[in-house]
């Protein structure tokens, strides 16, 4: 373990002056600091934590987290938190048994009086809200959250766990290491793509391909920003190119570990800097087509009959509710259609009358959790559609069921008809 310059006032934190909730905290972030040789702690504007659905924290997690409230723990910087296993309001009608949903809400509870927003997202780049400004160090837990902050916000973050996450809001510090540093942000990869890359499921099965092989490199993007539209100054809304890039950085982090990657010319480092981000000895990667990701992601293609097809895997933007929402409208659904997202972005979907349209037409817009937090055993699902590489990554392995993987419109005729339909 390396030294770790602490001022008097992380000092005093570590030695309890503050109370037990804020030195627990600082011991966790001074620990990772020494671990990782870090040479100081880095102020931080924000954080998000993950490890909120009682399906991943169990009893010992709810008892932590109450233990850390009751022991004075209080966030000092703006903190968001992941889905949990459930949605708040409607568990009842989505089927959740008491025994799950009581621990769930205790451990909301707690983060509640931890002082930690409701938010129950994984995309707080999609919040207006959270305040965040290019250039900030903030402490991160989801991972596709990572790839997007690090990468198309210029934000500074590394994947924090959840109560490294927790515990870098209580005392409004990180360890600066990785990627809150110059040099932990230069590319050691550079990828060239030799195939079409055009819709949101290709975006996934990109990162599949990508992922699978760098593992936690960093990245260079020669040339992908051709398959791109321009990049809007605000994302809140999502559109066709944010839509396509919080695809990419969940599928890299998936199934890789991914937490930053470069578009020359398009991501706003890239833009500013150039070539000078990438390392001299920079390994090569070529992708000549996304056919073998496909035939992985789409995992069982021997099942037609879908029990329910999710969209919004990381949370859906206004701009993916929308289209869904086009798309079923007047209509009647054949099976269960979740389109998951955070409660602020359904508040504003509901305005528009777009949440009308889905449910009008038999489907859920689901606030606050996702399919792959959610108890889905226990909701007699056994088979799902998705167009989101990260979904097709996890749920599987968490939730036990086959998986069609594909494009939006697949995703939608099998929500109307209840089979899946193959790609032409």
């Amino acid at each position: 373990m390396s030294d770790l310059y602490l001022n008097d006032e992380e000092q005093a934190m570590l030695q309890g002056a503050q109370g037990p909730g804020v030195q627990r905290a600082m011991e966790i972030v001074a620990t990772l600091g020494r671990i990782y040789g870090a040479p100081d702690l880095a102020p931080i504007t924000h954080a998000q934590i993950a490890g909120v659905s009682y399906k991943n924290i169990g009893d010992a997690g709810v008892a932590f987290l109450s233990q850390w409230a009751d022991d004075g723990g209080r966030v000092r910087v703006s903190t968001m938190l992941n889905p949990m296993g459930m949605e708040e309001a409607r568990w009842q009608e989505m089927g959740i048994a008491e025994a799950f949903a009581k621990p769930q809400l205790k451990a909301i509870s707690a983060f509640s009086k931890l002082g930690v927003q409701q938010t129950l997202s994984c995309v707080p780049y999609l919040l207006p809200e959270s305040g965040l400004r290019m250039g900030d160090h903030v402490a991160w837990a989801e991972s596709s959250a990572v790839a997007f902050g690090n990468s198309i916000l210029a934000l500074r973050t590394n994947r924090e766990g959840g109560p490294s996450a927790l515990a870098a809001a209580i005392v409004g510090r990180t360890a600066r290491y990785g990627y809150h540093l110059d040099e932990g942000r230069r590319a050691n990869w550079i990828i060239e793509i030799a195939c079409p890359v055009r819709s949101i499921a290709d975006f996934g099965a990109l990162g599949y391909l990508i992922g699978k092989q760098v593992g936690n490199g960093c990245l260079w993007f020669s040339d992908l920003g051709a398959w791109l539209p321009p990049l809007p100054a605000d994302v809140t809304s999502g559109g066709a190119a944010g839509d396509r890039l919080k695809t990419l950085g969940a599928a890299l982090a998936g199934y890789g570990a991914v937490a930053l990657y470069h578009i020359a010319g398009y991501t706003p480092e890239a833009a500013a800097l150039g070539e000078s981000l990438i390392q001299a000895g920079a390994r090569r990667l070529r992708i000549e087509s996304l056919a073998p990701a496909y035939a992985v992601m789409d995992a069982n293609p021997e099942v037609s009959a879908i029990d329910l097809v999710t969209i919004g895997c990381p949370h859906a933007s206004l701009s993916e509710i929308q289209t869904v929402a086009e798309a079923v409208r007047g209509q009647h659904l054949a099976t269960r259609l979740w389109v998951t997202t955070g409660r602020l972005i359904r508040q504003r979907a509901e305005a528009a009358g777009w949440v009308q349209d889905i449910e009008g037409a038999g489907g859920l817009v689901v606030a606050d959790t996702c399919a792959v937090v959610a108890p889905i055993k226990q909701l007699g699902i056994k088979s799902m559609a998705t167009n989101a590489g990260k979904m097709a990554c996890y749920a599987p392995a968490h939730s036990g069921v086959t998986m069609r993987f594909g494009e939006l419109e697949q995703c939608i005729h099998a929500a109307l008809s209840g089979q899946w339909l193959e790609a032409p």
